[in-house]
């Protein structure tokens, strides 16, 4: 995948604002729009850090590359433009919004429809939602290709329709065979189908209000993690859990009419046969972005538990009331996860996105941390009167929080990966190994705790848990300190 199709690009990338600032120099904001200076993509030209254009390599060079476009050329607006801003928070809604709610229906397959069967344990449901998340990172390395040859509709109408598909094909599982591949294996191939070129292709459309666009798209997943999980929880008690799921489905099928309908490409491609590497080995030579790698492998091996596991924990613990039920903790997830993805991005701009990027991984282990405290007093009131309501208030203060802080970490990782790419030419094959690699540590990430957490009565298996995703997250921001201060040694620059 190129720069723009990060799903997750930031608007704090240094890269970013050195573009802007060229751009504005030399842009004529009168001149028509001229679709003949665009390359394959229709992307905006790469700045490199010395503020020069980076020529493209020897292998990627083709006689038939079109000039890089003026960033005059490019809308930055008007309703086609904001109709792909729209069809990107579709997107978000069928792919992010949906491991959003998987608390969900972790909590259903333990307590209900699985309980003494084959796959009933919280070890076993979990790969069902890490398959989902994995398959949505790692999918973007075989949908960057088709994107940049042009097959941006079909892969984003495949994408949806796999999601909608595999919903549907949920709500008439009862074994857990069924569900790994309706709900893990389809939806997942969905959602890594249409992921990236819904995001990519706003590249497009927009240049100096691009992390506008990208922060409204991106919107869509704490929101949908807020309103399906309150959806499931509300009409799975009257009509049942197959219902639940169909009309969530029925919803999903709806909102697809939008992306499949107006979302296409500004730009026809071009002539360009060249062929993109998928391992840069330039990059295993670099302290900064290796450290960060590994950082991003042990942060996003863990960095979803309290998503998958949070509502289970207050089913067993009994926190909540009448007016508030533990699936709401979910939703308090979300509701933080919505700030997480704006405010972060806001004040990269001023104090750089890696230095955010390493503050909220760091507050988001010491909550974790903190889970443990509640986790541990809860079971002694639980114990005693077998009600650890009183506990409450300060569950859902850490909801909202690690909402807040791990929204962050997900929302900057991108733009912290192009910073550390001396050659933006590179920046797109740097993205897909580092999500190939954080891909696969979400798939084993929650399936361990779930091995460690068991059926969940165990206060030892709570805190054994909770402990080891704090451990991780902890290691992996060690790794992130190690390669923030090894790009201090290199550029001497306090943002970055």
């Amino acid at each position: 995948m190129d720069t723009k199709e990060d799903p997750l690009a930031s608007s704090g990338s240094d890269t970013d604002m050195q573009e802007t600032q060229d751009w504005r120099r030399n842009a004529d904001p009168e001149k028509a729009e001229d679709d003949e200076g665009y390359n394959s993509t229709g992307e905006q030209p790469v700045i490199a850090e010395d503020e020069q254009a980076v020529a493209p390599n020897s292998e990627s060079t083709s006689t038939h590359t079109p000039a890089a476009p003026s960033p005059s050329d490019i809308p930055d607006g008007g309703t086609r433009a904001w109709l792909q801003v729209l069809g990107a928070w579709v997107v978000m809604v069928e792919t992010f919004g949906l491991v959003n709610t998987f608390g969900v229906y972790e909590t259903y397959y333990v307590t209900d429809l699985l309980v003494d069967k084959h796959g009933g344990s919280s070890n076993d449901i979990a790969w069902i939602g890490s398959l989902q998340v994995a398959l949505l990172l790692i999918g973007g390395v075989v949908a960057g290709p088709l994107y940049d040859a042009g097959y941006v509709r079909q892969l984003i109408a495949v994408g949806l329709l796999l999601i909608v598909f595999g919903l549907f094909m949920t709500s008439l599982c009862t074994a857990y065979w069924q569900l790994i591949l309706a709900q893990g294996v389809t939806v997942g191939l969905g959602m890594g189908l249409s992921f990236t070129p819904s995001n990519a292709v706003l590249a497009q459309y927009f240049s100096k209000k691009r992390a506008l666009a990208i922060g409204i798209s991106s919107s869509g997943s704490p929101l949908a993690g807020i309103v399906f999980p309150i959806l499931f929880s509300r009409v799975q008690p009257h009509l049942g859990a197959a219902w639940a799921t169909r009309i969530i489905a029925f919803v999903l099928l709806g909102l697809a009419v939008v992306p499949v309908v107006f979302m296409q490409p500004r730009v026809a491609v071009t002539a360009n046969k060249s062929r993109r590497a998928l391992i840069d080995t330039s990059a295993f030579s670099e302290l900064p972005f290796m450290a960060m790698v590994i950082g991003s492998f042990f942060v996003f091996m863990c960095v979803f538990v309290p998503f998958f596991y949070i509502q289970l924990f207050g089913e067993r613990r009994g926190i909540g009331d009448a007016a508030f039920s533990p699936f709401y903790l979910v939703t308090m997830l979300n509701v933080g996860s919505v700030f997480g993805r704006l405010l972060p991005n806001a004040l990269a701009l001023r104090y750089g996105s890696f230095n955010l990027l390493l503050l909220c991984s760091v507050v988001s282990a010491v909550l974790l941390f903190g889970w443990m405290g509640i986790v541990s007093e809860s079971a002694a009131a639980t114990a005693l009167n077998g009600d650890g309501s009183q506990y409450l208030a300060g569950t859902v203060i850490f909801a909202l929080l690690y909402g807040l802080f791990s929204g962050g970490i997900v929302s900057l990782i991108a733009s912290v990966i192009m910073g550390l790419t001396k050659d933006l030419s590179r920046v797109g094959t740097r993205m897909g190994m580092a999500f190939f690699v954080t891909g696969i540590a979400c798939l084993i990430g929650p399936p361990i705790a779930g091995s460690i957490l068991g059926d969940g009565f165990s206060n030892t298996e709570w805190m054994g848990m909770i402990g080891y995703g704090a451990a991780s997250v902890t290691l992996g921001t060690a790794s992130y300190g190690v390669s923030r201060y090894a790009l201090w040694r290199e550029r001497k620059a306090i943002v970055a």
